[in-house]
């Protein structure tokens, strides 16, 4: 994995390829590489590093042709290097294909194919397709595809082209997300829309095991069986204005600056005379009040979230739930019945782990509900019903606006199973709603002034750990920080509830030892201040967020940010903004890259 782009038409490839590779640079990778197809021959260029350098490296090609494909590799199986970047090719050099997802039969394929004969180049599991589509080559580059695809196990999205076929590039996928579209300069695809919506607004959504044929002068599509199928269409209706930076010095600063507006945006028009409305969840509150459990499966900052959602439905709904780590849900055979919903949350809405937990828990007979903000995404296909978040598309690799649209999403989930089971009346719901809705301009003034939040984080910024404390919904706010934190400036942080500092990681406590601490107003706000004292007298210098208003607070912690006053339920949303700004602050401060932190991608559509 992690990215594929691919073009035939009128127009050289090349500088279309690397275009694409570029709008596909916010997913994370270690290495690129573009394969182009002119008369009769195949010119793969790889490099391990960015983008810029494969554009370097390609720039004084000469008769470059148009068609080509090309690839993001962030390494799954082999190091990064120049011979496991993407494309790769088969012995003759006469096929070459990207990759994303994992094949989990390349051992034995490759063992088998050396027996034949057949010379690898590299350490990767992509590889082994290319030799089993040279095999299967027998002037029908499609039935080829198809013939290989036949003997793998695992997820792919394929990209192919063949020397011997001009102008032709054959795409397939199972469990990894692929486009196309055609427009009046060609046929494109991508595992992102943001690659191609410059081409159309028209997009075709590949299925599991589909096929799609692309020329100059079109796109033809075929299933399993290689039978011709009309695609899904799904039409795009933002902007790629999304995908610049709009005046700020990275996308994650922007990103963060457009919370209120996704705030707005999901909360839109789900507000009734007879209460909260979600017109994509396909169940009737009949049927949500036999809900008597419920599952959150998420990873990441959205596992976060759920932490945050736990809380809340057992908090207005009294149904009893739990959150859980996508990957472990489904290998621990847990109890699930008619009557229990499954919550998955994922910001793309292709993690892979997720997608495979839905899957598990629709066998066992579950509902499953889905929270992402990509429409027609895998999550959102499977599920019975779907929140988007409508936070647009997010570039910067640390999620932020996406975050904030999953915890007001889960928060509407929460209201409707409370409304559903008579727990919160109509008028309760409206007051929540309301107060909810005002977030997004609590948002707006938190944003207007950061000089503390800066003050504080260039205090941090030398630190080789720090340690999120609080309680209640706090403590899931501290989770989401300290991750926030690691993923982008790499210096180590925990979080903890703060009741638990007596039982090991007060032993971490020294002069100077950062110590973040969620203390806003709310029910346990007097054993978080507690807690801070304990940290104090052992020489942490203590960041709190905290209401303003607050002046007791002032005495004890050594930097105060503060931010307006909400109902403690919705203080996650408020709370999360300075999180958000102060680890930023300090990775600037300590020379990190803020929208593409190392080793990480986008999306993680491989387990």
């Amino acid at each position: 994995m992690c990215g594929i782009v691919g073009y035939t038409g009128c127009k050289s490839a090349k500088d279309i390829l690397i275009e694409g590779l570029r709008r596909l640079e916010y997913r994370g990778y270690d290495s690129a590489g573009i394969a182009l197809q002119n008369e009769g021959a195949l010119t793969c260029v790889r490099r391990v590093g960015k983008v810029a350098g494969l554009a370097q490296a390609v720039e004084h090609l000469d008769n470059p042709g148009t068609c080509g494909i090309g690839h993001t590799r962030w390494a799954t199986h082999g190091v990064p290097s120049e011979r496991n970047a993407h494309p790769h090719c088969s012995c003759d050099g006469n096929i070459a294909l990207v990759h994303n997802g994992i094949i989990e039969n390349y051992a034995e394929l490759r063992e088998e194919l050396i027996g034949r004969g057949h010379v690898f180049k590299s350490e990767t599991d992509t590889e082994v397709i290319a030799h089993l589509v040279e095999e299967a080559y027998k002037g029908d580059l499609l039935a080829a595809v198809r013939t290989a695809c036949a003997r793998l196990v695992g997820t792919y999205g394929l990209a192919v082209v063949c020397a011997q076929e001009p102008g032709h590039i054959v795409v397939t996928r199972r469990d990894s997300p692929i486009v196309l579209a055609h427009g009046d300069e060609g046929s494109f695809v991508a595992s992102d829309i943001i690659a191609v919506i410059e081409a159309s607004r028209d997009v075709i959504v590949l299925g599991d095991e589909q096929y799609a044929v692309m020329t100059p002068e079109g796109i033809d599509c075929f299933d399993a069986e290689g039978a011709p199928i009309d695609p899904e269409i799904m039409h795009v209706d933002w902007d790629v204005d999304v995908a610049e930076k709009g005046g700020y010095p990275d996308f994650m600063l922007k990103e963060i600056h457009e919370q209120p507006r996704v705030v707005r945006n999901t909360l839109a028009g789900r507000m009734t005379d007879k209460g909260l409305h979600i017109d994509e969840f396909n169940l009737s509150l009949e049927e949500l009040n036999l809900i008597d459990r419920v599952y959150v499966i998420a990873c990441g900052t959205s596992y976060h979230a759920g932490l945050i959602a736990k809380q809340l439905i057992e908090g207005w709904a009294r149904i009893p739930t739990e959150v859980e780590v996508a990957s472990e849900f489904r290998y621990r055979n847990p109890i699930i019945t008619p009557s229990t919903l499954v919550v998955a949350v994922s910001q793309s809405g292709e993690t892979a782990d997720t997608l495979a937990a839905i899957r598990d828990a629709r066998i066992k007979g579950a509902r499953v509900f889905g929270i992402t903000n990509v429409v027609g995404s895998p999550v959102a296909r499977e599920s019975d019903g779907v929140i988007y978040t409508k936070a647009n598309k997010e570039i910067a690799v640390a999620s932020t606006k996406s975050f904030l649209g999953q915890v007001v999403s889960l928060t509407l989930l929460a209201m409707l199973l409370a409304q559903s089971k008579g727990k919160l009346t109509v008028g309760q719901i409206r007051i929540l709603f309301r107060e909810l809705a005002d977030t997004a301009e609590q948002i707006e003034r938190i944003l207007q002034d950061t000089t503390s939040i800066d003050q504080a984080a260039m205090a941090c910024k030398d630190a080789t750990s720090a340690l999120f404390i609080g309680r209640g919904v706090g403590s899931a706010i501290c989770y989401e920080g300290a991750l926030k934190l690691k993923e982008i400036s790499y210096l180590h942080a925990e979080a903890y509830p703060a009741g638990e500092m007596k039982h090991g990681p007060i032993a971490l406590l020294q002069k100077g030892f950062p110590v973040i601490a969620v203390a806003t107003q709310s029910p346990v706000y007097d054993k978080v201040i507690s807690n801070i004292q304990e940290s104090k007298t052992r020489g942490a210098m203590v960041i709190a967020i905290a209401t303003e208003g607050d002046e007791e607070i002032a005495h004890i912690a050594d930097y105060v940010i503060y931010i307006p006053k909400v109902r403690d339920c919705f203080s996650p949303i408020t709370a999360t903004v300075p999180l958000q700004l102060f680890a930023r602050s300090i990775a600037i401060a300590r020379g990190c890259n803020v929208d593409q932190p190392r080793n990480l991608a986008k999306s993680v559509t491989v387990e």
